[in-house]
């Protein structure tokens, strides 16, 4: 019911025409359907009750975005819902009062800002500094490739405040109207995510902006990266599944030679590949949600294994999609270059195949 209901929404208020007009949107999103999807539960659907939210786990929401994905969503969702993770893990009694109900009902879109000009996805990456000052923190620096940040009414901040490595770095919630903060957005490959540079001069935070322990961000972050990888996994297989069906259905109404494509060899064999990369990452993908939602001990090593799995076979089912359309596949009429566009975005979002398996060989000790 849940994945119908979805689907049934978002093939009616999000089509391609929707998308290719949000493209040139400034705020790249759709408020409207942002508060249909508020009033259907779903930014809240992983939040305790207590603050509004729905009470159910990654397992029923990896089923939205999957369709999500589907229909290639411009959306803040995936990064207001991590905002919301690490508040409802270690927000104070303050934080979850205030924002989390405010998530819950849509009516607050908010952002992580953590990469920064190094590129690294690694505690190393961080470099920005927060100083003490008075009885809060000082922020200096900048943040790069911080999606939706034009739109974000509040920043999860990463900052170092003590020494190198996964030591030393703290968590803040940052207004986006605080004064020294400026955005200036990105040009992006994929139209449909909206990137932008944050940068911190002399943003003054109090105590009270601290998600958990000062120094002891790291972890923290570090659990609300594993679900954010599993929510963009589930998000690309959905649309690597879309790409598949539409890539099929070509192949038995394209003729040449006289018999529809499909009848050759070599493209069902490009289909069986399609195949079998969608449902063996859709099968990882599945576990990993159940993984954090039950916090197993190898819930990391799932979430990891989900994100290179995804970034594989999104990648190559969208590469073979294109190639079956032939010259069609290429041209900006057709829908096939925006799901190819947003495999290679999404691929090295939370860093990419290459990166999550060098996290696999460390967590099992490789």
């Amino acid at each position: 019911m849940l994945r119908a209901s979805a689907r049934s929404l978002l093939e009616k208020e999000c089509p391609s025409t929707v998308v290719r007009r949000l493209m040139d949107d400034e705020r790249g999103y759709d408020p409207g359907l942002w508060k249909q999807m508020a009033e259907l539960g779903w930014t809240g659907l992983v939040l305790p009750e207590d603050f509004g939210g729905g009470g159910l786990t990654y397992v029923d929401l990896v089923v939205i975005l999957e369709e999500m994905g589907r229909v290639l969503l411009p959306s803040p969702f995936i990064w207001t819902v991590m905002f919301a993770e690490a508040l409802k893990r270690a927000g104070s009694p303050a934080q979850k009062k205030e924002l989390l109900p405010r998530i819950a009902s849509g009516e607050l879109v908010s952002t992580l800002a953590y990469m920064e000009p190094s590129g690294r996805w690694d505690a190393e990456g961080i470099a920005m500094r927060a100083e003490p000052q008075g009885s809060g923190f000082r922020l200096e620096g900048r943040k790069l490739y911080v999606p939706d940040a034009h739109v974000a009414g509040q920043f999860l901040v990463a900052a170092r405040t003590g020494e190198a490595g996964e030591k030393g770095i703290t968590l803040f919630v940052v207004d986006a109207k605080h004064q020294g903060l400026a955005v200036t957005p990105l040009k992006t490959m994929d139209q449909t995510r909206k990137l932008s540079e944050v940068t911190f001069t002399g943003v003054q935070v109090e105590p009270e902006a601290v998600v958990g322990r000062v120094n002891e961000g790291w972890p923290l972050l570090s659990q609300v990266l594993d679900r954010a990888k599993v929510m963009l996994a589930a998000e690309m297989m959905g649309a690597a599944q879309k790409v598949l069906e539409t890539t099929t259905e070509y192949a038995k109404i394209r003729v040449q030679f006289g018999r529809p494509i499909g009848s050759f060899q070599a493209v069902q064999h490009k289909c069986a590949n399609m195949l079998l990369d969608v449902e063996s990452a859709k099968s990882v993908v599945y576990y990993a949600a159940w993984a954090v939602t039950n916090e197993i001990p190898e819930a990391p090593l799932a979430a990891a294994t989900a994100k290179a799995a995804a970034s594989d076979a999104f990648r190559r089912t969208a590469n073979e999609g294109i190639q079956v359309h032939g010259g069609i596949g290429f041209t900006w009429e057709h829908d096939m270059h925006l799901y190819f566009k947003r495999a290679k975005s999404s691929e090295f979002t939370f860093g990419d195949a290459s990166f999550n398996r060098a996290q696999v060989a460390n967590l099992i000790g490789l």
